[in-house]
């Protein structure tokens, strides 16, 4: 099994480039993980005290359950991700997505890198650099759209947990990629590359990729 883990900043066009990669190779090839789904549930808590909660820290993802689902799907076994509802700030009770083990395992979000135990299952690390402008509009738009937020509270997350996080854990976790790819899905050279390191592991020769 490849273990890709792709990371970078919000916006930065993460989903688009593993869309792309798995559009290459076919998605019965590559089984797709996000980290969103990995968000640690807090429904314990009020909906005004989930609001409070830091969701840009490393320490907002149940990574440990992220890497027991790997160990699964690397023994040949389903593993079930929840999944999660950010209007809420809370996992779907009754929701999963189910991940069936596969040659190609894609891992995508903010903190791919960021954490130890999660980097060191990773066969290809992936940084996705985008300029900030950049990032920072298509957040804007993507929180507005899909998940129901205000201009106002978009501000307001992103001047006190969104920039300061990205500058303290996401990007200095660039260090640890072995491959780099500047704004995200416009570069066709960069996703073309990592579909051939991918497509060169799918024809057989796994050993160009072993941790």
């Amino acid at each position: 099994m490849l273990i890709i883990g792709i990371a970078g900043g919000t916006g930065s066009g993460k989903t688009t480039v593993a869309r792309s990669v798995i559009d290459r190779l076919g998605s019965d090839k590559v089984t797709f993980i996000s980290q969103d789904n990995y968000y640690k549930d807090h429904k314990d808590r009020s909906f005004a005290e989930r609001e409070k909660i830091n969701y840009d820290h490393p320490f907002a993802f149940d990574n440990e359950l992220l890497v027991e689902h790997l160990g699964l799907l690397k023994a040949g076994q389903t593993a079930y991700a929840p999944v999660y509802d950010f209007t809420k700030h809370a996992r779907y009770s009754d929701q999963t997505v189910e991940l069936k083990p596969s040659s190609i395992v894609i891992i995508e979000g903010l903190h791919v890198l960021s954490d130890e135990n999660l980097r060191k299952l990773l066969n290809i690390k992936v940084f996705v650099d985008t300029d900030p402008d950049v990032r920072v509009l298509r957040r804007v738009i993507r929180d507005i759209e899909d998940r129901g937020r205000t201009i106002q509270s978009i501000h307001h997350q992103y001047l006190t947990t969104v920039k300061p996080m990205h500058e303290a854990f996401i990007e200095p976790s660039k260090k640890y990629a072995d491959l780099i790819i500047p704004e995200g899905g416009q570069n066709e050279v960069g996703i073309q590359l990592l579909s051939v390191l991918t497509e060169k592991y799918l024809s057989g020769d796994p050993s160009s990729f072993d941790s």
